[in-house]
């Protein structure tokens, strides 16, 4: 199955957690905090990186920051204790793939870990397009995963950033429903909530800057991309 690195530092949520993976075939591997978590990364980088946020020495944030900064494509699940809008825009705005909020179910974590796998080989297997485009004064290089303001501040864009600006371009003047977004980015077998699409549009938003108007926020339907704002 698959290589998965647990780093958490509460020892009953660390054994819990790994013996269930194990249970469903995974190599597990864990780390008591963040510091011990990013040595392990260093020696070998596992296929899925579940990562708790509050941890001594070195937070889940840090180390997520720190692997985005390297790997673009490692899956990044958070497990956390904080269901606070913020903090999981900072966790997604760092890169986390998916969130966890605790107390949570096994059942729950199964789906999610399967589905961040999924996604993950199915990129593995496809085609870099490296598509780049503009909205307004901004330009997307989809080449190195950037947003390239007039002024020449260049802002990263995290995977799942990158595919909704692209989807959202690819049909501008065109309203995308929430679920279409959230298919066809998080794939149809997606286990939570629209919360996740809203955050990472707020994200977007954030960095497109003095073109921000032109993401469109469509009631109870979902979002639009003007050419015109």
């Amino acid at each position: 199955m698959a290589d998965i690195l647990i780093a958490e530092d509460d020892p009953d949520v660390r054994k819990w957690v790994a013996v269930a993976l194990e249970t469903e075939g995974h190599a597990v591997r864990t780390a008591p905090d963040g510091a011990a978590a990013l040595t392990e990364l260093a020696r070998e980088r596992p296929d899925l990186l579940i990562l708790d946020v509050m941890m001594p020495k070195v937070s889940g944030f840090e180390v997520c920051r720190n692997v985005r900064a390297k790997d673009a494509a490692l899956p990044i699940l958070m497990l956390t204790a904080r269901s606070r809008e913020e903090d999981k825009l900072t966790g997604f705005g760092m890169g986390a793939d998916d969130y966890v909020t605790k107390p949570f179910s096994m059942k729950e974590l199964f789906v999610r870990v399967s589905a961040l796998l999924r996604r993950a080989a199915l990129n593995a297997s496809a085609p870099v397009s490296g598509e780049s485009f503009e909205i307004g004064t901004a330009r997307v290089d989809g080449s190195r995963m950037v947003l390239i303001h007039p002024s020449g501040e260049e802002l990263p864009l995290a995977a799942r950033e990158y595919e909704l600006v692209r989807l959202l371009h690819a049909h501008a003047g065109e309203v995308l429903r929430r679920d279409y977004l959230l298919d066809s980015i998080w794939g149809v077998s997606f286990y939570g909530n629209t919360r996740t699409l809203d955050q990472h549009v707020a994200l977007v938003r954030r960095k497109l800057g003095p073109e921000a108007s032109r993401l469109e926020t469509i009631r109870n339907v979902g979002y639009r991309l003007n050419e015109d704002a």
